[in-house]
């Protein structure tokens, strides 16, 4: 009897022995499962997805259409609404002194837009570029010939005011026409057009690469437009946000509703043939040879050229093209007489 205890007791302890070994071995196994590399490669991969035209990263899809507006710039349209939602902006003369934008929105979907006015051919020509669906109120006659032959989908203030086009009672017409970006898709299905065009991407650079940006030093930058100083714009580089900020004259550009200001990540002014083709003082205006251009980005700014690629302006910097910081665009288009010389002046950092 004394034989068997002494066997079963030493069976027991050799078992107890390896539970221990195992119980020991277990935990650095899964240790080593976890490696850190994996997260790295997560950490890398975090955006799946890249809006076209901000070059921003998301985590959700960024397809679909881009929109268009035909936004007011005469000093009773100011302050605009919806322009703070918008991706890239066109800011371009119209008749006489005054600019009008075109506002592009596809990150974005502001809820009101305006106020609303009319088409003119080289701001069709951009929004062309972008698969975009144009929204205007009337238009010029060269523009109203290309509407006819179905240059490009549109929704037309003039056919659709008071239904999916509103005027404001604060403002006197032509300054008073607004849609929101709900009565767009309803006209959208109204007119039976596809929402499925995304936009062709700009080149945009890593996010780090925006901090190791070069050229002059430029705090502030005023475009002219004329004499009269009607149009004159401005921008103002905010070093604590990183952003320039716009003003007209020396008001800040604030978003009507929610004064959210304007903040903008590239400005990019380039110069461009215009001429006066009628009487009624509608221009022409060569966006498709290119030219010379100023590009502002992080409070530098760099002389550039400019070139026409598939009908969306870019700027090119040594025979490539220069890419934008990732964020908003504010592309201002000026006449080559003056030319830039004239038209734009930099306040440089004492």
């Amino acid at each position: 009897m004394r034989k068997w205890a002494v066997a079963i007791i030493a069976v027991l302890l050799l078992l107890a022995g390896c539970s221990d070994k195992k119980a020991v071995k277990e935990p650095v196994k899964k240790e080593k499962e976890v490696t850190k590399p994996a997260k790295k490669e997560e950490e890398k991969n975090q955006y799946p997805y890249y809006f076209p035209l901000t070059g921003k990263g998301s985590q959700t899809q960024t397809d679909g259409r881009a929109i268009a507006v035909m936004v007011n710039n005469h000093p009773l349209a100011r302050p605009q609404s919806g322009l703070n939602k918008a991706d890239i902006v066109y800011e371009i003369l119209a008749e006489g002194d005054i600019t009008r934008f075109l506002a592009v929105f596809q990150s974005e979907k502001p809820r009101n837009i305006g106020p609303i006015r009319s088409a003119r051919k080289y701001y069709m020509e951009l929004a062309k570029g972008l698969d975009a669906l144009y929204i205007h109120h009337g238009e010029s006659p060269e523009a109203e010939e290309m509407l006819k032959q179905g240059y490009i989908n549109d929704l037309d203030g003039m056919v659709y005011d008071g239904t999916l086009f509103q005027r404001a009672s604060f403002r006197k017409a032509p300054h008073n026409s607004y849609i929101t970006y709900e009565n767009i898709l309803k006209g959208v299905k109204l007119k039976k057009y596809s929402m499925d065009q995304t936009p062709p991407a700009f080149t945009f650079m890593p996010e780090e690469d925006s901090k190791k940006i070069t050229g002059n030093d430029a705090s502030s930058v005023m475009i002219s437009y004329s004499s009269s100083h009607t149009s004159d714009s401005s921008f103002v580089f905010d070093a604590t946000l990183g952003k320039y900020k716009r003003f007209s004259g020396s008001e800040q550009t604030v978003d009507l509703e929610t004064k959210e200001p304007i903040l903008l990540d590239n400005v990019f002014i380039v110069e461009a043939v215009h001429k006066i083709v009628d009487s009624g003082g509608h221009r022409s205006i060569d966006l498709v040879s290119g030219g010379r251009g100023y590009l502002l980005q992080m409070g530098n700014v760099n002389e550039v050229e400019w070139k026409n690629e598939n009908g969306r302006i870019v700027p090119v910097k040594n025979g490539k093209v220069a890419p934008f910081v990732q964020g908003k665009t504010w592309v201002n288009v000026v006449p080559t007489n003056p030319g830039l010389e004239k038209s734009v002046s930099f306040n440089v950092k004492q």
